[in-house]
């Protein structure tokens, strides 16, 4: 069963999810922009979702981490809770 491993960064508008993967890229740690901007409780932890499998996760998620790239910011992608920046940290298969 593959599992995977995720941070990530709840916001409630696209333009501000472009905006801090714009400071990310820049040079900006993650976890501290995660724990500033995230209106995500995870947000306290950096952003770190832990791990988990296909479809514990909802399926815009699913798609994004269980086939994009490694330690790449991923987003913005949408879901019912918002705008979402997503990095992987990890997968197995």
């Amino acid at each position: 069963m593959a599992r995977a491993g995720a941070r990530h960064i709840l916001v409630d508008s696209e333009a501000k999810c472009e905006e801090l993967k714009s400071q990310i890229e820049a040079g900006s740690d993650f976890a501290d922009v995660a724990k500033e901007h995230s209106t995500c409780p995870s947000g306290s932890n950096g952003g770190d979702l832990g791990e988990f499998g296909p479809g514990q996760m909802v399926k815009e998620f699913d798609e994004v981490v269980f086939s994009g790239e490694l330690g790449t910011v991923h987003g913005p992608v949408k879901t019912q809770f918002g705008y979402h920046l997503l990095e992987i940290t990890s997968r197995t298969e």
